[in-house]
């Protein structure tokens, strides 16, 4: 006879031995591909690792060699440091070379970046807000531009975009960097999806029937719940305008209006020049400081910008 135990109501219930049946035999979980440890694969670590030494081999490179003098380059090996450590006075004299061009190229890429870099983030937020919250004709249209320009290179542009200019007078000037930057089809078609799943109409529609306008509404409710989104966007349009060089290089004639990409490109062009003097420690070390700004967005925003590129990728 099968034992028996009492429960809290007083009414028996069968023993654990009377549970050796069907149950019993169910298949238990295998061990390392459960969503907690999922399966390891040998040839993905191998892949990710050559990925990761491809990335960074160059920074190390760059780091270690702007350690080095214009002799202590030719004269070591790439990536070990040299006897003489003279990152520090690198630093120096690349701000205070050939008159300190090197902080006015600064100065003319952040100029570029702020204006252009954060105009097109502003015209993306709310051209991708409005096409995923009004209902008008044409949307469709708009839909089919906007991925036909993101699929265009920018270098297809680059001849009708300067022959346009000149006509109108303004190669070689800031705004011929600065007005090409203010479009960003690829940010504009991703604040688009952001916006489309980040705002629920019913909360636009709460704040319309509590009397808010639509300007009210986009900055004191849209705005908000938009954050990780614009520091995607604007991550994007930083890095590709920091690091712009076919157009400032159409554009831009005046040494003074160099970005810095422009700039390091000619001090490297010096040791091809007749009487130039070659300052390749100079260039790497520009590089170097180039670089940091770009690392330390990256890494203050990471938070953000993971956020950003995760939204809508689950449908609830």
């Amino acid at each position: 006879m099968t034992s028996t135990v009492a429960d809290v109501s007083g009414r028996s219930a069968p023993s654990r031995s009377r549970a050796s049946g069907p149950a019993s035999r169910l298949r238990t979980p295998r061990r390392g591909h459960s969503p907690s440890r999922p399966r390891r694969s040998v040839l993905l670590t191998v892949l990710t690792g050559l990925v990761l030494l491809y990335s960074l081999v160059p920074l190390a490179w760059l780091a270690i060699s702007a350690t080095k003098t214009q002799q202590g380059l030719s004269r070591s090996f790439g990536l070990w440091f040299d006897g003489d450590f003279a990152l520090w006075d690198n630093i120096a004299e690349t701000f205070t070379y050939d008159d300190g061009v090197f902080t006015r190229w600064l100065l003319n890429t952040v100029l570029y970046v702020v204006l252009g870099a954060g105009g097109a983030t502003f015209l993306a937020v709310l051209g991708g807000y409005a096409l995923a919250k009004f209902d008008f004709p044409g949307r469709r249209a708009v839909f089919a531009v906007v991925i036909g320009a993101v699929a265009v290179p920018g270098t297809a542009l680059a001849v009708p975009t300067f022959l346009m200019f000149s006509n109108m007078g303004l190669t070689d000037t800031p705004w011929a960097v600065i007005v090409p930057s203010l479009i960003s089809p690829f940010g504009l078609y991703l604040m688009w999806v952001f916006a489309g799943e980040a705002i629920p109409t019913e909360l636009l529609e709460a704040a319309r029937i509590d009397g808010a306008g639509e300007v009210r509404t986009f900055f004191q409710v849209a705005l908000p719940l938009l954050a990780p989104g614009i520091v995607t966007v604007s991550l994007f349009t930083m890095v590709a305008t920091w690091n712009n060089y076919f157009l400032p290089l159409i554009m831009i004639k005046d040494p003074d209006w160099y970005p810095l990409t422009l700039g390091l490109n000619s001090w490297n062009a010096q040791a091809a020049t007749a009487g130039g003097q070659p300052v390749f420690h100079l260039v790497i070390t520009g590089s170097l400081i180039t670089i940091v700004p770009l690392i330390a967005a990256f890494l203050l925003l990471q938070k953000y910008w993971q956020s950003g590129l995760a939204a809508g990728s689950v449908k609830e």
